[in-house]
């Protein structure tokens, strides 16, 4: 009770005052239209709290949105139609689709499920946590100080406003007490004491719950780590009661069913990484600054802002706070040391273990870029600063042992805290001196420094004053040393939530997607066409799915190759398709005097200056924000006079950019991506096409041509999506399809079909959905 009370309490400003636990804030501080729409009254712009927290914004909270308003209509979350001319919903892992927390959104309206899916993750992760410790037969203060210290730890705060990171390794502790619960049951002692059979089948049932809904909450690379940690201690726990065979019999059975019930998710993942830039993306990044944690940024386990800090605009440390920051409280750290020096048992040696690995694995160690130097499949992609989820977790249970311990031996206490007294010797010494020592640090960052240091060495203090007093005087009188204990939780839940609270923005619920009067004239007038911006300042990628507007950029650790080469070609105003793209995850084209543009169906242009362009007309404009609507725009169906066959995605670049060739009337066709057999037939008639039907999931089109003739359709090609062509105008319900197969990649990215002359109907539909239409 009194953890949970905790909880709630850091979530005061949610509670009480009605404020979102969403940077929503930086929406409209830091693009356009939204500073449009409050620049009247706010001339200089609305203060934004953390300009590092975007990507809840941008990512993770229109995914979800989207694939819950999806699932609402009774459909699976298939497609993304609004961002990138169309991109796979259920195999990006982030959207967590079939999450089993995401019941809440169908109860509540959407941003009220997504602030309690925000208050469950310290909620729970503490609650699990604590009641594993007390499996482990430690007092209750420790098993309180552990949840504590897991719930609000750096990693835990860093990551708390995505929604996935948090819930994935939530389960961790769950998942590690019911393993020892399955365990004990099957242990000859515990076995012989009663156990039940409906014992264990709860405890399998939780166990396997618990596995599945992490691998479902939404971050693939956390939940890896996540697996390792706890199939390892798995293997331990085997080995220490006994090697029975049984058990490892028995967990087979679990870990196949987790693969099955999960193959929903995974599979469609896999297929999308397949057919991802990943590989070539990210291939270089682990080169750069700050893919693994700088080996200075170990002194924030003692200051967290000894770099300053992103909230305060004066961060001066290396590329990213939130990936560096592994703070677990000064007290807990003591405690932490204190069970790593002292305590003897597997407890200590299995999560120390743990957090030696998982530190060695995420600096720069010649062990943790072994992956990248062999470009291991996922591993070398993976950026291990998120090995600092396992740091974290292991320090939070070492800190409980720790605890554990010094509640009933003192005397050890006096070597811990002299250790981080010198540590914290050293870091005064270093920003009295430091700028004559280390030249390239500046005395402003020196100052900072300083400035920062004076909060944690003030804990510190407190701490060792506090452990110094039980030391000599826990004997004389309990009731202090209750009130003692007390005092460094307290310490630690002030120490904990100050650090907290600087870095996690609460804001009003009007800041969150507001209607403008830009979005509304795009809205009333985009009939099946899609939006650009020239400025990475107007409507930031995946801000369009929340207006269900089209664009044609997007932001995605995994987006499509093959759209990934057709706009750096775009964009290069060439036919250069060779990787490196320079996207970075972040897809933002801004090159609108291309003809790429305009093939995909870019309607309106949105600009913060004037554009001076034969194609583009002002229509609106919004404070700086001005709308420009392209001329030469393509339908997003259309019939072409001409197939221009190629034998690779080279030679069809190359024909994309061919000034000879009119794609209105030329679709360049991949014969090895053409099913229908050796005749690839070139001339056809252009008839007339027309969308009736445009969901996620669906495209239905209706035709009328003379003659036979060649379809396209300007959304991304892939594999997930089939055609089928009906005959006969009179009746909705087509008895026979005439086609039926994959579709070929057309104009590079895009899809095509042939339809035979007359009245017919074309249906696009994801492949899931095949055994429906084939019922029609």
């Amino acid at each position: 009770m009194v953890f949970i009370c905790i909880i709630l309490f850091f979530f005061r400003p949610f509670i009480l005052q009605g404020k979102l636990p969403i940077p929503s804030d930086t929406i409209i501080g830091l693009y356009h239209p939204f500073l449009d729409l409050y620049a009247k009254d706010n001339p200089r712009g609305i203060q934004f709290k953390n300009f590092l927290i975007t990507d809840p914004v941008r990512q993770q909270y229109p995914w979800r949105e989207l694939a819950i308003s999806i699932e609402k209509t009774l459909h699976v979350s298939l497609w993304n139609p609004y961002n990138a001319a169309g991109a796979p919903l259920v195999g990006n892992f982030q959207s967590a689709v079939f999450y089993p927390l995401n019941f809440l959104f169908f109860l509540l309206p959407f941003s009220l499920g997504w602030s309690l899916l925000i208050v469950i993750q310290p909620l729970l992760g503490g609650l699990f946590l604590y009641y594993y410790l007390v499996h482990m037969r430690l007092s209750k203060w420790a098993s309180i100080l552990g949840a504590i210290t897991f719930s609000f730890s750096g990693f835990s705060i860093a990551w708390l406003e995505w929604n996935t990171i948090g819930h994935v390794a939530m389960w961790l502790p769950l998942i590690l007490l019911s393993i020892d619960k399955i365990l004990r049951f099957y242990s000859s002692n515990e076995s012989r004491r009663g156990g039940t059979s409906r014992e264990v089948l709860c405890w399998s049932s939780i166990f396997l719950f618990s596995l599945i809904s992490s691998f479902f909450a939404g971050h693939l690379q956390t939940f890896f780590y996540l697996f390792i940690v706890s199939l390892c201690y798995l293997f331990a726990r085997w080995v220490q009661n006994g090697k029975d065979k049984k058990i490892i019999f028995l967990f087979s059975i679990y870990y196949s069913l987790f693969f099955l019930i999960t193959s929903i998710q995974w599979i469609p993942t896999l297929l999308f990484i397949l057919e991802s830039a990943r590989n070539v993306d990210q291939v270089h990044n682990w080169q750069k600054d700050g893919w693994f944690i700088p080996w200075q940024h170990i002194i924030q386990f003692i200051a967290p802002d000894f770099f300053g800090n992103p909230a305060t605009l004066n961060y001066w440390g290396v590329w990213n706070y939130g990936e560096f920051i592994g703070y677990i409280g000064i007290f807990p750290l003591i405690a932490a040391v204190l069970c790593l020096f002292f305590r003897r048992d597997k407890k200590t040696l299995f999560f120390g273990s743990i957090f030696f690995l998982s530190l060695l694995f995420s600096l720069p160690t010649f062990l943790a870029k072994a992956p990248f130097f062999f470009n291991i499949p996922f591993l070398s992609t993976a950026q291990p600063t998120r090995l600092l989820f396992i740091t974290d977790f292991s320090l939070a249970i070492l800190c409980a042992l720790g605890f554990d311990y010094f509640l009933k031996r003192q005397r050890e206490i006096i070597y811990p805290v002299g250790f981080l007294g010198m540590l914290f010797g050293c870091l005064w010494f270093f920003v009295f001196y430091g700028n004559k020592i280390v030249l390239l640090v500046s005395s402003e960052h020196i100052e900072i420094a300083k400035r920062n240091m004076i909060f944690p060495t003030g804990i510190y203090l407190v701490c060792a004053f506090l452990s110094f007093y039980l030391l000599l005087f826990s004997k004389r009188n309990q009731r202090i040393t209750i009130v003692i204990y007390a005092v460094i939780v307290g310490i630690t839940v002030f120490d904990l939530f100050r650090f907290a609270y600087k870095f996690t923005p609460f804001t009003n619920k009007e800041y969150l997607f507001p209607q403008t009067k830009t979005i509304s004239f795009l809205q009333k007038n985009q009939d099946n066409f899609r939006i650009m911006t020239t400025d990475s300042q107007i409507l930031p990628p995946n801000f369009s799915v929340m207006y269900r507007l089209q664009s044609i950029d997007g932001y995605d650790p995994l987006y499509l190759r093959r759209y990934g080469e057709l706009i750096a070609a775009s964009e290069r105003g060439k036919a250069d398709i060779n990787p490196p793209f320079g996207f970075n995850r972040i897809i933002t084209p801004h090159r609108y005097d291309s003809k790429i543009i305009d093939l995909l169906g870019v309607k309106y242009v949105l600009s913060l200056s004037d554009i001076s362009s034969p194609k583009l007309t002002k229509v609106f404009q919004e404070g700086q924000t001005r709308v420009y609507e392209n001329k030469n725009v393509f339908p997003r169906v259309f019939f072409v006079e001409k197939v221009k066959w190629v034998d690779n995605k080279q030679q069809a670049i190359e024909a994309m950019f061919d000034k000879n060739i009119d794609l209105r009337k030329t679709a360049i066709v991949e014969k090895r991506t053409f099913i229908s057999g050796a005749q690839y037939p070139t001339n056809f008639s252009r008839g007339k096409a027309h969308i009736i039907l445009y969901t996620p999931n669906k495209i239905i089109v209706e035709t009328d041509n003379a003659n036979d003739g060649f379809l396209v359709l300007t959304d991304s090609n892939y594999s997930t999506w089939k055609a089928k062509i009906y005959y006969d105008k009179n009746i909705w319900f087509f008895p026979e399809p005439v086609k039926d197969g994959n579709i070929p990649f057309v104009d590079f990215n895009f899809r095509g079909v042939f339809v035979d002359r007359g009245k017919n109907r074309v249906v696009f539909y994801n492949e899931i959905l095949s055994d429906i239409f084939s019922n029609l």
